[in-house]
């Protein structure tokens, strides 16, 4: 196969490589881009294009943005396109099994874990809460389950001890369109050796919710460290504290284990959530077990900062951390 036409299928920023690296590579033909309808955004709530859409319309690409796949008439307009090859990289929208049949070599989706390890919407989040020391980059046949296919390809990205679920991000947007560009020649000459899924090791990584970001103070320390750079930079960590007796939203977006604790107070005595040393490197606040150093901090209308800028103007000394009205 010489030229091979190709739909481009993403939405967010994390599908942009992949689709720039296509268009500047030869032997490949982006002739339509499927994102998601325009959605409302910013304090004016305007319809916004996706970051894929933008990238579509620099190259003058076809875009479209069916509401959903399921529809005869965008059915129609996809095969009419007589693609050899679909490539979808977070596109949000689920592909009917009429669509996965149309393209020749089928569809093939650029997936941010080593499957099966984190079938599902937030693969990087999820092994950083695990505790996972790696991560990476799957090429995946697509079938009709959930990241269920056959294995085309795969590259491992390790998790560094302070990286963030945002620092994991940016590498693997890079790694996946370097790992797809790699894998392409063998899919489009159908040598590719795909590799079953083993099913008995699957994991799954459930979409993020705001809620789950409150911080639990009767958990370990280390665990809410791995909280604090697993939900940065969305939803990101929050608790609350009081402000002139009235309680605050504070947002964390970086903190670490204390190690060793100091021995200035017994924590066994003290509950969880009670912040117990405050400093230019940090406020310290007793965990189920440990002790937690919030590094940046967000108040509630407030932007982000470092600890020891809010600490020129606030205290939260001896306060116990945590929304009074739960449980």
């Amino acid at each position: 196969m010489s030229t091979i036409r190709i739909i481009y299928a993403g939405t967010p920023e994390f599908s942009v490589p992949a689709l720039q690296m296509l268009l500047d590579s030869s032997g490949y033909d982006v002739v339509a881009v499927y994102t998601q309808p325009d959605r409302p955004a910013g304090r004016g709530r305007a319809l916004k294009a996706s970051p894929v859409k933008r990238k579509a319309e620099d190259y003058a690409l076809p875009v479209y943005q069916p509401e959903s796949l399921k529809i005869s008439q965008a059915q129609a307009e996809l095969a009419a396109l007589k693609a050899d090859l679909m490539v979808v990289t977070a596109y949000g929208l689920l592909l009917p099994e009429a669509v996965l049949q149309m393209p020749e070599l089928g569809c093939i989706n650029i997936h941010a874990s080593l499957l099966p390890r984190w079938r599902g919407a937030a693969p990087v989040q999820r092994a950083m809460l695990a505790g996972d020391d790696c991560t990476g980059i799957t090429i995946m046949q697509m079938d009709k389950g959930l990241d269920t296919g056959a294995i085309l390809a795969q590259q491992a990205c390790p998790i560094r001890a302070q990286d963030t679920a945002s620092d994991c991000h940016d590498r693997l947007m890079v790694l996946g369109a370097e790992t797809l560009l790699s894998s392409l020649p063998a899919i489009a000459n159908q040598t590719v050796v795909a590799q079953p899924q083993n099913n008995a090791l699957a994991t799954y990584a459930a979409k993020l919710s705001k809620a789950e970001a409150e911080i639990n103070w009767h958990e370990s320390a280390t665990i809410l460290a791995r909280k604090v750079r697993a939900y940065n930079d969305w939803p990101v960590a929050f608790s609350w504290w009081q402000k002139k007796n009235k309680p605050q939203m504070l947002r964390i977006w970086q903190a670490d284990v204390v190690e060793p604790p100091g021995n200035h107070f017994q924590q066994a005595d003290l509950q969880p959530g009670t912040v117990v040393a405050e400093s230019n490197a940090g406020i310290e606040v007793i965990t189920g077990n440990g002790v937690l150093r919030l590094q940046r901090i967000q108040p509630q209308g407030k932007r982000q900062m470092s600890a020891a800028d809010f600490l020129h103007a606030s205290s939260l000394m001896h306060q116990v951390l945590g929304n009074p009205n739960a449980g």
